[in-house]
């Protein structure tokens, strides 16, 4: 049989061969086209261990099958098979090597046939084989990603990564053959798919416009054949005559991507010019990719470079806006990331490093590039390039894309006189759309906003398959064929995501309430959005539907979105609607009336209704579609707010413009008013339908500007600069959007307001702007965004129930260099780009906010008004910028969610969750208060009264509206039997399901049964009715499936601690656990070569009798390993496998918690890694390892021996905990220069966040193998961290040589847990004489400093750890060459200093970088070197402080309590800042010399509230922390005695804490009075000494301080 009967095929042309066959189902086609077209003596099938799995039975067998047909002598040809390890580090030198080696061991001669089975890695690493394997043999490619079949297996390259970068040692090779099976498709994860799709988009934007419109507007049948296998027959689609149409349609654009390439390979095949153009969208997507990789796929990374690369040629003028967006929904219609934003991106740790330099540096490795000029493939259209290749872009060009910020180059506007456009209008366009939508027929609409908003309410039309739409004219028209008001719910589980749309969130409130049931699967469609769009009110627009019959629940918040909106529930007929917050509202039901059940009359009440114009805008574009409204009219003719809407169905015009934006408008002309220059918006006059249009008249006209409007067209002249009059009184009512621009506009209007405006009891430069107080209810609260972001100015500002008052001064006066948020508003950062024309420096922080309705703002800014814009990096968030915020939803985060807590009666779920509530800042509800407040029952009263079944009703309704009301970190405590119902479980577990935090709380059961017992049965709680020990066996399993956490709860200390210190540890542990869970704080180390660290192997059976032990044995461990399989309930080691009982691990744990802050590493080891868990029970281990991420546990070891689906189970259940994913070989079999070590790494990679592989060592060799071993693979982009050593006296070398959680013994343990562990000590000893840890040297600088305890401090602390290093004394009263000599000395000896009065100031300017604390205090008192040679500024004082004052409370500081600070030294500052970062109301500031305190008060931001006293008694609340900064002296408890008194009452709080920052004498007069004070603690000077001491070893070593022995040997000292 020939191989066109086997399959049909489409066959592409390259370099003069049809060599490109594509189909589906193809490998019997495959086979019989190589072997009879290539014949040879051995065919080599290269692939990787996941595919081989998959596939190599069915390719042996198309293989024999070929072979036994021909009669050429193929049949005896060999068939070999070499298998790698999936992943992009199979592309290396080192596996080349091994398969050249394999093929010659093979004795393979120069007519064999190398064939690549697999993705791009496969396919560029089979290709170089092929290449140089005997000077070149044949090679084919069958690619098995859609990647590979449309890009990395045409064009012959070929190549290997080196850790120089991807890509650079190669050739050109082309393949004899490339078949494309797009069968292979639908065993690919839908990412993967998505991944290639990138590509698909990218070439059809360059070449293929017919192409690009397919993929646009069919992406929903392309995605279906790409990931849905065929279910009427296994090789459906095989021939053309079975194939369906979605397949067709996939091998269309398939086949046109491949093309494209192939033609541009056969004209320019070795990349001298044209075939450059592929590689639109890889300039910046590869310098992206470098960075996130392997996190983040080529592909995706592709995808946001496309769009980068888009706006960079928007920004040089030569493309659209209106191409940039077509390319975002396109690409986000596959799934794929448009936006450095996008969650899946900043996720991720590697996020932190996209920094604009990072990126550009990148770019710099480029072989498109020439030089140090940079090439980008610009697009002019969708289909067509700028070039015919890449064109070479300057670097302040692309750093203006990058940046997420912008600086506004002040000046006056070169291209003045301006004529210009704006985009369309944001509200026009969204009314079009619905209208559109909803009517018969086909509209074709003309300047549509392509915006963030219209994308949100297309792609929502699109779901409720109410319309379709497609493009003309490259994209500036967009056809819209409507569905006549036909509209069904979106498929379960789907949400229509609108971001912060709040104009969609409106309109499709009513049009999901008028969604047919007959159309629908679902019965009820889910609006919901962002953050801020939760905040935003909907509650008039839903209480009036629902007065009309719809069925609308509020999913989360009352009166805000998300909703969840039934369908068929438009009635119509009379509403009633307040319409005093939104006119949207408003447009909303006016829209959707036609199609309600009856004719609909709507009636708005509640007072004057806001934007009049904006409804008259929706009645007017009504009439254009065919429905003329009635708005009722009183006796005298006067319009009530009535408008009778009757039923019917709209039709579409042929054609329909829609006007530019007349907010957007007011921008250009604020321009010209303020700069004195002339602009003219050609679109816009009196006859707008839009009530901005009237700014140039109403506004602009009375500050002094010269305004010509004609019915289309609005001109500007402004005065001179400084020459704008105030406005005086001006209602904005009809135009409120623009207030921001007037507001800025006032802000430098410094002559009087014209006569008949000024405003009584104002200056005559006062702008009094009402009629706007809708706007506090817009993206952000307008008016008080405004006031803030002026203040930077200093900009003088009040308001007034619906105003703003702006006070003018002139524009010399304003302060330069502001830094403008934006609060993701548009319309705050286009205000302030206006200000920012006249006033330097200027900062707008979000520029990317604009894209909400004019995407292309700065680069119009630049290009068409002559402003020039250069783009500014943040410090306080060093990433890279991107296009518009991706319209697809986003998993809703935690920080929407209630955390509740549940268990048994007893287990202390209300300790629990008040101490959460108070770490969170969140409020804390009792489930059983709630009841009280619904029944006004007690739950002992109402079960009496009613019944158990009854009550648990009522319990359940009640966690229905926690779970839908309350939100955030509101902490709810509920029933111990709110698990008894199956309505309950679902409602838990459901929130665990999409995110949310449910707490088991629990302790040992005879503690419960005790405590419970010693209560008895109280008047709030009835009695069970059965034991306490059978009604837990029976919730036991319903606590845990409905749980997401596991909090053991430990009353008693552990130990040697008192109770107060074991209440301190329950604090801290609480504090860890919750900020753990919550995302807030991963209390992990950070993994670095360059920051060694360690956990110590646990091997105690009962590790709480040597918790009083901890502290020595942790000394310079970064995080301990709790070896589960070592635990034994009966305190000797097990000798047997086997695992203790879960409830005996977790009080084990528990208690561990309370003895340390040490992050835990939560170890199973089986029996044949080397422990003694059972091997052969994996759903034992599973629950175990589970167990370990339920109780919050920072690393979870994952044994990778274990089947794919249970690593597949963990690593999705994994949560916050991060996975050590482990190998073990105790064989000794392993060899390190091998490929299974390869395999073994990256399985490991693939389902841990760090990777774990121990060896065994057999000769001291080993070591040097594991070293080249783990350069070769740490070296590739995005590698794992590795924790790689050899066991054994032979591998305790590489236990000094792994920088990774190196696993450390203590000579107090029982044993070691492996052969060859070595303690810190022996580890840092090895580490300092191989030359890995170099001795440094650490100063003290100052005077008077002889009798300085810091070098005991920190000397006590290396000799502990067994660090080399030294700390001494430098005494200097300057900053004298000798010091500089040692701070900026190159030599790596230098390891920090610590810095003392009077040098804390006269240091800054000799350091690189200081912190932003220094920044706020103005003091440094400790040097950090950095990795980098330069040298950071620390204050840790203040962080002492801190920590002194937080852990000496016994309850959590409230916003409303204050603090004393006693005098206004250079100290005082670091206790300021301390005071206002633990969240105090108020900082009261004593200082004899009023005036010194004064200036410290000024030094500050007002938001710090400090409040000058001059007596101690001057307090309008006692303070809960007071602090000392004078001299020890200074105070006295006597007045009699010289000195500033201490009243008692300055202590009159029932708790507090006084710090004294003397460091003598011992006890002060402070710390005496609160030594005698019921309630107070008292803190001396060598404490706060000591504390910052120990974070100062920390910032400088990187470990924690051995705390004990250094408090010892200063107090030693101190008192000696």
């Amino acid at each position: 049989m020939s191989s066109v009967t086997l399959a049909d095929t489409l066959k592409i042309s390259i370099l003069g061969n049809e060599s490109i066959h594509c189909g589906f189902h193809l490998l019997p086609y495959i086979f019989d086209t190589i072997t009879s077209k290539l014949p040879s003596s051995a065919y080599v099938l290269i692939t990787d261990t996941n595919l081989s799995a998959l596939y190599l039975d069915d390719i042996k067998k198309a293989f024999n099958d070929a072979t036994e047909k021909d009669s050429t002598g193929a049949a005896k040809a060999r068939f070999l098979v070499y298998e790698v390890s999936p992943g992009e580090t199979a592309k290396s030198r080192k596996v080349k090597e091994e398969i050249e080696d394999w093929m010659l061991d093979e004795k393979l001669t120069r007519d064999t046939v190398v064939l690549a089975f697999g993705g791009g890695v496969i396919g560029d690493l089979t290709g170089f084989v092929a290449a140089t394997f005997m000077r070149g043999v044949k090679f084919v490619q069958i690619p098995t990603t859609l990647l590979a079949m449309v890009d990395s297996a045409v064009g012959g390259k070929t190549a290997i990564d080196t850790y120089h970068g991807k890509n650079l040692i190669g050739a050109f090779w082309q393949p004899n053959y490339i078949f494309v099976d797009l069968a292979f498709l639908t065993t690919l994860p839908p990412r993967e798919v998505s991944n290639g799709m990138a590509e698909v988009v990218k070439t059809a934007a360059i070449w293929k416009d017919d192409d690009f419109a397919l993929l646009e507007s069919r992406s929903s049948e392309i995605s279906l054949a790409a990931s849905t296998r065929p279910t009427t027959s296994s090789t459906a689609g095989r021939f053309a005559s079975d194939r369906s149409h979605a397949q067709a349609l996939l091998l269309r654009v398939v086949s046109g991507s491949i093309y494209v390439k192939a033609h541009i390979v056969t004209i320019d095949e070795r990349e001298t010019g044209l075939r450059n153009l592929v590689n639109f969208g890889h300039t910046i997507g590869h310098a992206i990719e470098a960075v996130l990789t392997p996190a983040m796929l080529h592909g995706e990374c592709v995808s946001v470079g496309i769009i980068l690369e888009a706006e960079v040629a928007r920004q040089l003028g030569v493309l659209s806006q209106v191409a940039v967006g077509r390319l975002t929904r396109c690409l986000q219609a596959y799934g794929l990331p448009i936006s450095l934003s996008d969650r899946r991106i900043t996720s991720l740790p590697a996020s932190s490093q996209l920094s604009v330099d990072r990126l550009l540096d990148i770019m710099r490795i480029d072989k498109k590039n020439s030089g140090p000029a940079k090439k980008i493939v610009l697009l002019s259209r969708i289909g067509k390039t700028y070039e015919e290749k890449a064109s070479v872009v300057a670097d302040e060009v692309i750093r203006r894309v990058l940046c997420e910020a912008a600086t506004v180059i002040s000046g006056t506007p070169t291209k003045s006189p301006i004529t210009m456009a704006t985009p369309g209008s944001k509200s026009i366009s969204n009314r079009a759309l619905v209208l559109a939508a909803l009517a018969t027929g086909t509209c074709r609409i003309r300047n549509l906003l392509h915006s963030d908003d219209t994308a949100v309410m297309m792609n929502a039309l699109v779901e409720l398959k109410g319309a379709v739409f497609s493009w003309e004219d490259g994209g500036d028209t967009i056809v819209v064929e409507g569905g006549g008001g036909t509209l069904s719910a979106p498929a379960k589980g789907k949400e229509l995501y609108l971001g912060n749309a709040g104009t969609a969130s409106r309109f499709l409130t009513t049009v999901c309430a008028m969604v047919s049931g007959a159309a629908s699967q679902e019965r009820s469609t889910i609006i919901t959005g962002n953050a801020r769009m939760k905040q935003r009110p909907i509650g008039p627009l839903v209480d009036a539907l629902s007065a009309n019959g719809a069925k609308i629940r509020y999913v989360e918040n009352a009166g805000c979105l998300p909703l969840d909106i039934e369908t068929d529930g438009f009635r119509g007929g009379h509403i009633k609607l307040a319409a005093s917050v939104s006119s949207q509202y408003v447009s909303s039901i006016l829209l959707c009336a036609p199609y309600a059940a009856e004719e609909v009359t709507l009636e708005l009440t509640g007072g004057q209704v806001i934007s009049q114009p904006y409804i008259d805008m929706t009645t007017a574009m009504m009439a254009q579609f065919g429905i003329t409204v009635q708005r009722q009219q009183d006796a005298s003719g006067n319009p009530l707010d009535v408008y009778v809407i009757p039923k019917g169905v709209y039709t579409n015009p042929s054609d329909y413009s829609v006007e530019s934006d007349a907010s957007s408008a007011t921008y250009p002309l604020a321009i010209a008013a303020i700069t004195g220059t002339t602009c003219t918006i050609s679109n816009i006059g009196s006859s707008s339908l839009q009530g901005d249009a009237r700014f140039a008249k109403e506004v602009l006209e009375p500050m002094g500007c010269v305004v010509e409007q004609t019915l289309t067209s609005t001109k500007v002249t402004g005065p001179p600069v400084g020459q704008l009059r105030a406005l005086g009184n001006v209602d904005m009512e009809p135009m409120t959007d623009a207030f921001l621009t007037a507001s800025v506009l006032a802000a430098v209007a410094n002559l009087p307001a014209l006569p008949e405006r000024q405003v009584q009891g104002l200056p005559l430069t006062a702008s009094r702007i009402y009629g706007i107080a809708n706007q506090r209810v817009k993206e952000c609260n307008r008016i008080k965004a405004m006031r803030d972001q002026l203040a930077k100015f200093g900009v003088e500002t009040d308001e007034f129930d619906d105003g703003i008052i702006v006070i003018g001064k002139a524009s010399s006066s304003l302060s330069r260099g502001a830094s403008v948020h934006c609060y993701d508003d548009h319309r705050v950062a286009m205000a302030f780009s206006v200000l920012a024309c006249i006033i330097e420096k200027t900062i707008i922080e979000e520029k990317r906010c604009v894209e909400k309705t004019w995407p292309n703002f700065w680069d119009d800014l630049q290009n068409k008004i002559g402003i020039p814009v250069e783009g500014v990096e943040l410090e306080i968030h060093n990433h890279a910028s991107t296009s518009a915020k991706a319209v697809v939803p986003t998993d809703q985060s935690q920080a929407d969610h209630p955390v509740f807590i549940i268990g048994m009666r007893g287990a202390g779920k209300t300790y629990v969750g008040r101490l959460a509530a108070d770490i969170l800042g969140g409020a804390f509800t009792d489930a059983d208060d709630a009841f009280f407040e619904e029944t006004k029952l007690s739950v002992a009263d109402y079960v009496a009264a009613n019944d158990w079944e009854d009550f648990r009703r009522v319990e359940t309704e009640i966690l229905g509206r926690f779970v839908q009301e309350k939100k955030g970190n509101h902490v709810v405590a509920l029933g111990g039997g709110v698990v008894e119902t199956e309505v309950a479980r679902q409602l838990l577990q459901s929130h665990v399901a999409k995110g949310g935090l449910v707490i088991h709380v629990t302790r040992a059961l005879e503690d419960i049964d005790n405590f419970l017992s010693s209560i008895g049965n109280t008047a709030t709680r009835p009695n069970w009715g059965e034991s306490f020990a059978d009604v837990f066996k029976r919730r036991e399993p319903w606590y845990n499936a409905c749980s997401s956490h596991e909090f053991y709860n430990v009353l008693e200390p552990v130990g040697a601690q008192s109770a107060q210190e074991h209440e301190q540890a329950m604090r801290k542990e609480c504090e860890r656990f919750f900020k753990f869970i919550k995302g807030i704080n991963t209390n992990r180390p950070r993994l670095s070569p360059e920051n060694p660290t360690s956990f110590l192997s646990l091997t105690f059976p009962d590790i709480v009798p040597a918790l009083n032990q901890l502290e020595e044995l942790t000394e310079g461990a970064d995080a301990i390993e709790l070896r589960v399989d070592l635990l034994s309930t009966t305190g000797a080691a097990p000798s047997t496998p086997g695992l203790p009982p879960q409830s005996f691990v977790a009080k084990q744990l528990a208690s561990l918690r309370l003895a340390t802050s040490l992050p835990i590493v939560f170890s199973v080891r089986s029996k044949d890694q080397g422990g003694m868990a059972p091997s052969d029970k994996p759903e034992l281990y599973q629950s175990m390892v589970e167990l370990g991420i339920r109780l919050a546990c920072e690393y979870v070891d994952l044994e990778v021996c274990w089947p794919t689906e249970l690593l597949q189970k963990i690593t999705k259940f994994k949560g916050q905990s991060h996975i050590i994913a482990s190998w073990h070989d105790w064989t000794g079999s392993m060899a390190w220069d091998k490929q299974g070590v390869r395999s073994k790494y990256s399985f490991c990679s693939k389902y841990g966040d760090v990777a774990k592989i121990v060896g065994t060592a057999k000769t001291f060799l080993d070591n040097s193998k594991l070293s080249l071993f783990v350069e070769e693979v740490t070296s590739q982009p995005g590698s794992k961290p590795l924790l790689a050593i050899n066991m054994g006296s032979a591998g305790q070398l590489s236990r000094a040589l792994n920088p990774i959680l190196t696993p450390i013994t203590h000579s107090l343990l029982p044993s070691r847990a492996a052969p060859g562990q070595l303690t810190i000590k022996e580890v840092v000893q090895l580490r300092s004489l191989t030359g890995l840890l170099p001795k440094k040297q650490f100063h003290l600088f100052g005077s008077p400093i002889s009798h300085s305890v810091s070098p005991t401090l920190h000397n006590t602390g290396f000799e502990t750890i067994g660090l080399p290093h030294q700390y001494g004394l430098y005494e200097s009263e300057t900053i004298d060459q000798g010091l500089l000599d040692i701070v900026k000395s190159k030599s790596v000896s230098f390891g920090g200093a610590s810095v003392t009065i009077p040098l804390k100031l006269d240091i800054i300017p000799h350091l690189d970088s200081v912190s932003e604390d220094v920044k706020i205090i103005g003091a440094v008192n400790t040097i950090v070197p950095q990795s980098n040679g330069k040298l950071h500024g620390e204050n840790t004082d203040w962080k002492a402080i801190h920590q002194a004052a937080k852990i000496n409370l016994t309850s959590t500081l409230k916003s409303t309590d204050s603090a004393l600070v006693i005098g206004a030294g250079g100290t005082c500052r670091a206790a300021i800042y301390a005071s206002y970062k633990l969240g105090l109301k108020t900082i009261y500031l004593f200082n004899r010399t009023l005036a010194n305190a004064q200036k410290v008060k000024d030094s500050f931001p007002a938001a710090y509230n400090i409040v000058i006293i001059d007596s101690l008694d001057q307090f309008a609340e006692s303070p809960k922390i007071v602090i000392s900064t004078v001299p020890g002296t200074s105070l006295t408890l006597s007045r009699s005695q010289e000195g500033i008194y201490l009243d008692e009452k300055i202590l009159s709080s029932d708790e507090g804490v006084a710090i004294d920052l003397a460091y003598k004498p011992h006890e002060t007069a402070l710390l005496q009075l609160a030594n005698k004070t019921k309630g107070w603690k008292s803190i001396p000077g060598i404490e706060i000494l000591v504390l910052q001491g120990f974070v100062q070893f920390k910032l400088w070593t990187g470990k924690v301080a051995p705390e004990k022995k250094i408090r010892k040997a200063v107090l030693d000292k101190y008192f000696a």
